[in-house]
């Protein structure tokens, strides 16, 4: 007979958004709420949110939280009786979890042995019949190769040529130690033109599995999800019950208790099976808007013991899921950090583990928030979330706002055709920015109203103002020239209605649009305008253009900041290179980034090494081109 205790204290093992979402539930249910921080975050939205929060010490950042035996010892010092592990980190550790159930405390998470059963995805695919793929050869590709641990696209490489198999063992075998802790990766076989579809499952301690549905996740990044939806669009209901059936099964092989997925890779109507993660999954919240349930509430109360429903309660509508980042997806989704001046997406559920003002740092992923919408209907979901989105204020680093909005509009995916090729076939269009032609009139408009005690009116007239942009991220120059006259503000081929410092009404072809205008920074700092056409952010530049730094040919700067974690084996000054040849390696945000030469030649200079920090711009080494004579 099961035991049931009450849970009175929960640490979140975990920071950011995750934490965050779980104190949420827990103030609800009156637990009280321990948070543990490194360094790097001692000042984060978590730690602020929590009741109480414990420092861990000695680590780096990027290791703080995998380490197991300081947030036990956290727990029972800020005197919590249980652990939630949230996602990523420890949270699919059956070592960590056997160790807080040693403590005495109460885990809130599915048994260590099952954790044991699916962390390995060989041994998960073993224990369900599945042959795992022992050698590759020419005609297995392309094969994808795993981290055998972890997931979020972390250790996983495709491979389409047997003589770069070596390589990519190789990195992802280094990107999963990183990572997870544990280098073991596996190859298989590679499914082009599927979608990503998994089954939430919730199971208790006396026999009560439950398949909450599906979630199509084909919408990704670098192997990373960026739109989910629930449910999958478009199944057959014959697919629908063999995808429940095997996800139960999963469950119930492995003993399962509390909240897990179950992944599939769908592909000519036939369900591959991908891996279980045995955690709660970052896009849980799809689920539980068309469920009407709390996912987190039911984690808790199945640890305490307590019995499920025998039924779940009827799917209503349809939820989507969009995922935040800082990063520049036109710069090869390069991460992106420094101040989150503003956070506002109206009209959402909006989970985050930022608010105005908040730093984001190199240390940890660069997801800064999810955005959900539920509405009766798949068409209404996704047009609700493209439209606040759109009208999202974001003032801080770029981010992937712009695309998501794209994404979210173009006709594969209302349609519901995508793939998860989309973004090879797409990134490139849906990234490019396309920003207001009448944003830095704005800009200027109410830059120089804030400037000008009275109003920038002169009775002598002289030459008109001139003001410089750039636009960010895609660093295209514009030159504004306006006047302010006895009327009242004028430009050429606008009509200008009204200006105040942070607001500007203009009138472009008989159409009037508002302007939203704000500063960060003082006066050499960006720029963010808000117009129904979407939002565009400026840098102020000199009225005359400043001589650009001058740099060797051939070099070769750290596209963002980060840490050095490997240069080619035997790279040295001297050494002969080939254009495309990966030469060193950097990790920021716990995602491993390939700098390659960018031409055939002979490295003059190497300044990477071996775990140094280095910042964007950093010159890591120069390369020499060969003679084209």
């Amino acid at each position: 007979m099961t035991t049931v205790t009450t849970i009175k204290s929960v640490l979140v093992a975990n920071r950011g958004e995750i934490a965050c979402r779980v104190f949420r539930t827990c103030r609800d249910l009156g637990i009280a709420t321990v948070a543990v921080y490194s360094d790097a975050d001692a000042d984060a939205l978590h730690v602020r949110a929590a009741d109480a929060a414990v420092r861990l010490p000695g680590a780096a950042p990027a290791d703080t939280y995998l380490r197991g035996e300081l947030i036990v010892k956290a727990a029972q010092t800020a005197g919590a009786d249980a652990v939630h592990p949230g996602y990523g980190f420890l949270s699919e550790n059956a070592g960590f979890a056997r160790a807080v159930l040693d403590a005495g405390l109460t885990w809130i998470g599915p048994p260590p042995e099952a954790i044991e059963a699916m962390a390995s995805k060989t041994r998960a695919k073993e224990l369900l019949g599945i042959a795992p793929l022992t050698e590759v050869t020419e005609g297995d590709l392309p094969v994808l190769v795993k981290a055998a641990a972890g997931g979020g696209g972390r250790g996983m490489r495709v491979v389409r040529a047997l003589a770069d198999l070596a390589a990519e063992l190789t990195a992802a075998r280094a990107e999963a130690a990183s990572a997870f802790g544990d280098g073991e990766v596996f190859t298989e076989p590679f499914i082009e033109g599927g979608r990503h579809i998994e089954v939430q499952v919730m199971a208790d301690a006396h026999g009560t599995v439950w398949a909450l549905g599906t979630r199509d996740c084909t919408l990704q990044r670098r192997h990373q999800k960026v739109i989910e939806e629930s449910p999958a669009p478009g199944l057959a209901p014959g697919l629908v019950a063999e995808l429940h059936e095997r996800s139960v099964r999963a469950a119930r092989v492995t003993g399962y208790r509390g909240a897990g997925t179950v992944e599939f890779l769908v592909a000519g109507g036939r369900a591959h099976f991908l891996e279980m993660n045995t955690r709660l999954q970052v896009e849980h919240p799809v689920t539980e808007a068309v469920f009407g349930l709390d996912l987190v509430a039911l984690q808790i109360q199945v640890a305490e013991g307590r019995a499920l429903d025998e039924e779940p309660p009827p799917a209503r509508g349809h939820a989507v899921e969009a995922r935040l980042y800082a990063e520049d997806p036109a710069a090869d989704w390069a991460p992106q950090t420094g101040t989150l001046h503003r956070i506002d997406v109206p009209g959402v559920r909006l989970d985050t583990g930022y608010t105005d003002g908040d730093t984001v740092g190199v240390h940890y992923d660069a997801m800064l928030a999810k955005a959900v919408v539920h509405a009766p209907t798949r068409e209404q979901a996704v047009r609700g979330l493209a439209g606040a989105l759109e009208r999202a204020a974001l003032h801080g680093p770029v981010t992937n706002r712009d695309l998501l909005v794209r994404s979210l509009r173009h006709p594969e995916f209302t349609e519901a055709r995508m793939d998860t090729g989309f973004y090879d076939r797409y990134a490139a269009d849906l990234a490019r920015a396309a920003p207001d032609p009448l944003a830095p009139l704005a800009a200027s408009l109410a830059d120089a109203h804030g400037r000008s005690r009275f109003g920038g009116w002169r009775n002598l007239r002289s030459q008109p103002h001139l003001k410089r942009w750039r636009t960010e991220p895609d660093g295209t120059e514009h030159e504004v020239r306006y006047d302010h006259t006895r009327e009242g503000w004028r430009a050429d081929g606008v009509r200008v209605l009204d200006v105040s410092a942070a607001r500007v009404v203009l009138e472009a072809d008989g159409v009037r649009r508002t302007y939203e205008v704000t500063r960060y920074g003082g006066t050499t700092g960006r720029v963010h305008v808000t117009s129904p056409r979407g939002h565009t952010a400026l840098t102020p530049l000199p009225l005359l253009p400043e001589p650009t730094a001058r740099r060797e040919p051939g070099s070769l700067l750290a596209p963002m900041p980060g840490t050095v974690v490997r240069v080619a084996e035997g790279l040295a000054e001297g050494a002969r290179v080939t254009a495309g040849q990966p030469l060193i390696w950097l990790e920021a945000m716990k995602m491993e980034h390939r700098i390659t030469a960018p031409a055939s030649g002979t490295l003059t200079a190497l300044h990477a090494a071996t775990g140094r920090q280095v910042e964007v711009g950093a010159l890591l080494a120069v390369v020499q081109e060969e003679s084209r004579s």
